[in-house]
């Protein structure tokens, strides 16, 4: 069943409850049942209007993205014909000539949304985890099912533009205060029936963009309509879709095409009458919806990032685990970071440093951000409380007694690790895990100081913890499964996106992170200009420059990290990255944290290149087009992630993309790290890589696995 149909005092009430999925969505099989059940309401005349709600805590959530994906290869033609369809959909919806209201009882988005767009009137149920909105963007997608025409209608340009090009979703008292929805109801029963009184009071509805035809009677659509705070060719409309169009490209780099279809749909649509907006729509709709863009959004980002939050790198064969106490070692900013979401997740966490004053400011980093939700009435102070509560600061090992987890958050150092691992590991709770937060060192290594290196594993967090979503565990030689499902709950239970890699240096984020900054450094040494190198990296969809980043990590980390590297053989003293780092460091540029890197931290104002680089690294007079610039940031980090799945370092094809695009920012357009192979195409990949290691140095040849993919071998 996906609808519910029931008539009670004269009015239909459609009720989506499908069975075939665990949220209501639309997709081949729930849409030809509403369009069914409207149709009975539509042919009955003992109905006098029409309310659509849910039998599920959520409304409609969207489309089934698996629909989408499977019609990418459709011909145009065929697909434009299915937007129309859903478009005649709720096109009748408004022209039916019976009032019809959305009783929105919970999270309504995207093509759940815009069902919502074609009725009469919306009302939703207050609470506070509903969340209504079109989010299409965000998979490469626009709304494509009237969103962008009737959403600008109803609450104006200014307003409607930024939810469309950010994606963002609100909630249901900021939706009213949008015009999202026109009430709110306090209860399900309230809902209903301020939906009914809606119904008796408004027996002859009438969208304010059409019109009753004076001879037929009919509902048709105005020829021109006055768009809400100023139509598009307006001196308001004018300059929302100049700024608009300027930070659609500031943001993107012109490397997604929804946000600039969603300009043109809005643009275009809102000079003509409803029906041809919306047609204008349907053949936007049909160009993003087919792009490799949309495609890889959502194989990763949708349906591949659902999969690793289930758990899907998880050893099925252990049963579910619980971290109910966590002890955390090191109260630096990685350790306070994990003891706020861990404290979050109803964890209670025992944060030890070596003095009082170190834990408390460990605990202190979780207050201030508590206080910042409740500034925003996010968070409740009973709730702050609540939380706070969980994190006992902690100078005593004896205080961690009975964890089910400890993490080491202490430095990169393979003695202090190895001390504090043989401190703690016998407060463990019998079965409890022993992990490691290190960025670069083996976790094999590391577990030689363990009791139990059965037990110990790698979790690797990203800085801020609060903000970045991905946490890498690494499976040394000697881990079990157990350990390692213990790790995946509880990051799960924290709410994070767990991948799973196998040991080695770097483990994978970091090592082929690295390569990005390293390649930075390669062109500077080269004589290639930075403001050059650091606008490539953005073009090419990076969050920042490669030396910008590079000041972000730390110069001097750069440059331990080298050392070590140096130190066990793993490099040489001719790696650039230890050179210019050492340069650097011996200067006393160690990045952002001490205002002097390869950029200077003015007190007030913005960041800028340092002066003095062009002394260290004249520029050179002839320069790399733009084009070669961007393409040696991205083949590095791609071939070095290509290296890591061969070399059975990163498990699966989904936690290689996974892990580039959360953890360091890879282009999410592209599909990931090892699917920007695909994207490009694995032979004009390797041709190209080819190229580009006959020029700039072996790092750049392809492996002899890509090799042989290209030679469909």
């Amino acid at each position: 069943m996906a609808i519910d149909y029931t008539l009670q005092e004269g009015v239909a009430i459609l009720r989506w409850n499908l069975t075939t999925s665990p949220m209501n969505v639309l997709n081949d099989d729930s849409i030809p049942v509403f369009v069914e059940a409207l149709q009975r309401a539509y042919d009955d005349e003992a109905v006098n209007g029409i309310i659509i709600t849910s039998a599920k805590p959520e409304f409609v959530v969207g489309a089934d993205l698996k629909m989408i994906l499977r019609n990418q290869d459709q011909d145009p033609a065929e697909m434009l014909e299915v937007s129309a369809g859903l478009n005649r959909i709720f096109r009748q919806m408004e022209t039916c000539g019976k009032p019809i209201v959305a009783a929105i009882n919970g999270t309504a988005l995207g093509g759940g949304y815009e069902i919502c767009l074609a009725c009469h009137h919306r009302i939703a149920l207050d609470h506070p985890k509903t969340r209504i909105g079109l989010p299409e963007v965000k998979l490469g997608l626009l709304p494509g099912g009237g969103g962008t025409q009737r959403l600008p209608r109803m609450i104006g340009l200014q307003a409607a533009l930024p939810l469309m090009l950010e994606g963002r979703d609100v909630g249901t008292s900021e939706a009213l205060a949008l015009g999202l929805v026109d009430a709110l109801a306090a209860t399900p029963e309230e809902l209903l029936q301020k939906a009914h009184d809606w119904i008796k009071a408004h027996p002859q509805p009438l969208r304010p963009w059409d019109q009753r035809d004076k001879k037929s009677g009919r509902i048709v659509a105005k020829d021109r309509f006055q768009v809400p705070g100023g139509d598009v060719q307006s001196g308001a409309g004018r300059q929302v879709f100049s700024v608009g169009t300027a930070q659609v490209m500031e943001k993107t780099r012109g490397n997604y095409p929804a946000p600039r279809a969603i300009l043109s749909c809005v643009y275009e649509g809102l000079q003509v009458p409803i029906d041809r907006g919306l047609a204008i729509e349907g053949r936007y709709f049909v160009q993003v919806a087919r792009s490799k863009e949309a495609g890889n959004l959502i194989r990763t980002m949708f349906l591949g990032l659902n999969k690793a939050n289930k758990g899907a790198s998880r050893p099925a064969s252990v049963e579910k685990t619980d971290v109910r106490k966590l002890g955390i070692l090191g109260a630096g900013l990685m350790g306070a970071g994990i003891a706020y979401v861990s404290a979050q997740a109803g964890i209670e966490v025992v944060l030890k440093d070596v003095s009082t004053q170190a834990a408390e400011q460990g605990k202190a980093y979780s207050r201030k951000l508590l206080e910042k939700q409740m500034a925003k009435g996010t968070l409740s102070p009973e709730k702050a409380e609540k939380i706070l509560a969980l994190i006992h600061p902690t100078t005593q090992t004896t205080d961690l007694q009975g964890c089910d987890l400890i993490i080491e958050a202490v430095f990169e150092n393979r003695a202090l690790k190895a001390q504090v691992t043989q401190e703690a590991e016998p407060m463990l709770a019998a079965g409890g895990v022993f992990g490691s937060n290190t960025s670069t060192l083996p976790i094999t290594g590391l577990a030689e100081a363990s009791a139990q290196p059965e037990n110990f594993i790698g979790i690797h967090f990203f800085s801020p913890v609060d903000k970045m979503n991905l946490v890498e565990i690494i499976v040394g030689k000697s881990t079990s499964d157990y350990a390692l499902a213990v790790a995946v709950d509880y990051v799960r239970k924290i709410r994070k996106t767990p991948i799973v890699v196998n040991d080695a240096r770097g483990f994978y984020t970091s090592r082929s992170f690295m390569t990005y900054a390293s390649e930075g450094m390669e062109l500077l040494r080269e004589g290639v200009a930075p403001t050059l190198i650091e606008n490539a990296g953005k073009l090419a969809g990076m969050p920042v420059g490669p030396l910008a980043v590079t000041d972000e990590v730390a110069l001097d980390l750069v440059y331990k990290i080298a050392q070590q590297a140096l130190q066990d053989g793993a490099s040489t003293e001719a790696d650039t990255s230890y050179q210019l780092s050492k340069q650097l460091v011996e200067l006393n540029r160690l990045g952002r944290k001490n205002g002097a890197g390869f950029y200077e931290y003015p007190a007030e104002g913005k960041k800028y290149l340092w002066p003095g680089l062009a002394e260290l690294f004249p520029v050179a007079a002839s320069q790399p087009s733009l084009d070669e610039v961007k393409q040696r940031l991205l083949y590095r980090q791609a071939l070095e992630a290509v290296r890591c799945y061969e070399e059975g370092v990163i498990r699966t094809p989904l936690d290689a993309d996974l892990g580039s695009i959360l953890g360091w920012g890879f282009p999410a357009y592209t599909g990931g790290a090892l699917s920007f192979v695909e994207y490009l195409g694995t032979s004009a990949f390797v041709q190209q890589a080819n190229a580009l290691a006959d020029r700039h140095g072996e790092r750049f040849r392809p492996t002899e696995g890509l090799r042989k993919q290209a030679a469909g071998q």
